[in-house]
């Protein structure tokens, strides 16, 4: 799941499916989507660095994973598609 302004940017509503080759992983998520919606580049991780932007935040089965390696493999359920892999856009301010 993509926040809102992501979804408008890239056309898209509600939940975005994907296939993802190999092992299901943010990295490999992050790839699928870039490259089903190329518009979305650099927007939830920066294209130099590869690095999640600071505001962006990841969370599977209710966990927050932002800080996990993004090689690191996501939980089964989410693997499998029984729960999302959510991208979150924090909001700051003061």
């Amino acid at each position: 799941m993509l926040p809102q302004h992501l979804r408008n940017l890239a056309g898209v509503g509600g939940v975005v499916r994907l296939e993802v080759t190999g092992p299901a992983t943010q990295r490999a998520v992050i790839d699928a989507i870039e490259a089903a919606y190329p518009v979305l580049a650099g927007t939830i991780r920066d294209r130099g660095t590869q690095k999640r932007r600071a505001l962006v935040r990841f969370f599977a089965c209710g966990e927050d994973v932002s800080l996990e390696s993004p090689d690191a493999p996501l939980p089964e359920a989410v693997a499998c598609g029984k729960e999302p892999f959510l991208i979150i856009g924090a909001i700051a301010g003061g």
